[in-house]
């Protein structure tokens, strides 16, 4: 899958294709690009928004493939270290992922009393991050923010 978003100029500029990344990784670790972490791969593209492991291999058994739980976690664990995923933490129970790589980024506002997320589009915190790059004469390749917050009281 290869994915864009656009530029500066309001052109289209396109990015590498997420499995030559994921090769790429798996390469300088001296590990193979298999159908199993291909797989895991193609079904962190199809889930929308956050995912828990357990999801992950939920959906890889009910369309029929058969990857062992240690795979599924190995391969979550290269795909967060070659900047594909991004962990989110909710709470100390429980990891959830998603996918940033191409997307545009998001703050993530996490209602820690309701188990509750909630993606916003700020453009205006992007038009910061890219004028903070620029001054220091650098690239923005990508930031995150995530906002804990409960009900006032």
């Amino acid at each position: 899958m290869e994915l864009s978003r656009t530029g500066d100029a309001g052109g289209l500029e396109i990015i590498e294709p997420l499995c030559a990344v994921f090769r790429r990784k798996l390469k300088s670790e001296g590990l193979k690009y298999t159908p199993e972490r291909a797989q895991v791969l193609d079904t962190i593209i199809q889930l929308d928004g956050l995912f828990e492991a357990e999801r992950l291999m939920d959906e890889l058994k009910d369309a029929g493939f058969r990857v062992s739980k240690a795979t599924v976690y190995r391969t979550i664990k290269l795909l967060l270290e070659a900047g594909i995923l991004q962990r989110v933490a909710i709470d100390s129970e429980h990891a959830r992922y998603q996918l940033v790589y191409g997307r545009k980024p998001q703050v993530l506002l996490i209602r820690v009393d309701a188990d509750e997320v909630e993606a916003v589009d700020m453009p205006e915190l992007s038009s910061i991050v890219d004028r903070l790059c620029r001054e220091r004469g650098l690239e923005a390749r990508g930031f995150r923010v995530q906002v804990f917050a409960e009900r006032a009281r």
